[in-house]
């Protein structure tokens, strides 16, 4: 299997790699892509190097998957032109996300959705990811209504700049100005670019993207998005108010046994949910379950994930993995009913 990933160079792509591996996903050649800066250069992938590929290169490889994560310029180019070869494509960046024709897919919550005539499908932003995780098990049981999302996220979440200046900030060195302050010891009410509304890009995203993943527009979901200094990890504060009503402990079981679901709720013994916990993980923990005592049927949870991964590098390789699933399970109902016959 001929795999692609575009962006290698950058942090979702090197984590990508790492995913890739761990997951022993079905790689027989890989094909490195990155800008033309790096064109040349090599990588290693299973103590086997590779050399980087113009995007232009990759293409004419047709790949089976490419795995997008340069970028929304490069996506809305490149993306329908290996679609056209014949490639899978699943991008990381949001220029396909809200479009109508194209599928927005956490596999654990919407994966069954996905047909073979997908060949661009959109992988959701890191914060709205870990927060459908929750919510589907939830919405399953209980109809939400409304769910109101702080989320306190990490540099990671910018890149590499974010990280620099977190770090930098932390010796005392001079530094560029990813963010409109300092980051060190501080704490940003600031994710993404303002809209007109006054919310910013990123917590819209939280709003629309849940809408679609979760396939009900009647839900309401307004959310506030911070950035906080830590340097891996995102965490939510989510308050869900539900159209039936629920006991704590059914709560737990319904999160217990959803796959992906790491439960950690035991407040009396301090445990909980912390991005320190979670980097390097692939799942989602949930925990401080607590009934709304001002209003019925509400919900208050605390959501960590790591942002690269769940958030971004392993749900596009659990993607990919869904898809191939489904392909073997399609051939063998194939030859079955060919048996039958």
């Amino acid at each position: 299997m001929k795999i692609a990933v575009v962006g290698v160079t950058g942090m979702v792509g090197e984590i990508l790699l790492q995913v890739l591996a761990e997951r022993n996903f079905p790689v027989t050649e890989l094909i490195p892509v990155a800008s033309e800066r790096s064109v040349g250069k090599t990588i290693v992938f299973k103590e086997k190097e590779y050399t980087i590929l113009s995007i232009e290169k990759a293409v004419e490889k047709k790949p089976d998957f490419a795995f997008f994560s340069a970028g929304g310029e490069i996506s809305l180019k490149w993306a329908p032109k290996f679609a056209e070869a014949g490639t899978r494509v699943i991008d990381n960046s949001s220029a396909w996300r809200l479009d109508p024709n194209i599928k927005l897919i956490v596999p654990e919550v919407n994966g069954k959705t996905l047909t073979k005539e997908d060949k661009i499908i959109a992988n959701p932003n890191c914060s709205t990811i870990q927060l459908v995780m929750a919510l589907k098990p939830l919405h399953r049981r209980y109809k939400i209504k409304r769910a109101i999302v702080s989320t306190y996220q990490s540099v990671s979440g910018s890149g590499k700049a974010g990280i620099d200046q977190l770090q930098n900030e932390q010796k005392g060195e001079k530094t560029k100005m990813l963010y409109p302050y300092p980051i060190h010891q501080n704490a940003i009410p600031h994710c993404d670019v303002f809209e007109e509304n006054g919310y910013t890009k990123e917590e819209m995203k939280l709003t629309r993207e849940t809408k679609k993943i979760l396939g009900d527009d009647t839900i309401e979901v307004v959310a506030t998005a911070v950035r906080i200094p830590v340097v891996g990890g995102h965490s939510e504060s989510v308050n869900v108010e539900f159209e039936k009503d629920f006991e704590l402990a059914d709560v737990r079981q319904a999160l217990h046994i959803f796959p992906g679901i790491n439960l950690k709720d035991l407040s009396d013994m301090n445990v909980y949910p912390m991005p320190i916990f979670a980097q390097g993980k692939d799942e989602v923990f949930v925990g401080r379950l607590r009934k709304d005592f001002t209003q019925e049927k509400t919900l208050n949870m605390w959501i960590v994930a790591d942002n690269l991964r769940k958030g971004a590098a392993t749900n596009t390789v659990q993607i990919a993995e869904f898809l191939i699933k489904q392909e073997k399970e399609a051939n063998f109902k194939s030859i079955n009913l060919i048996h039958q016959k």
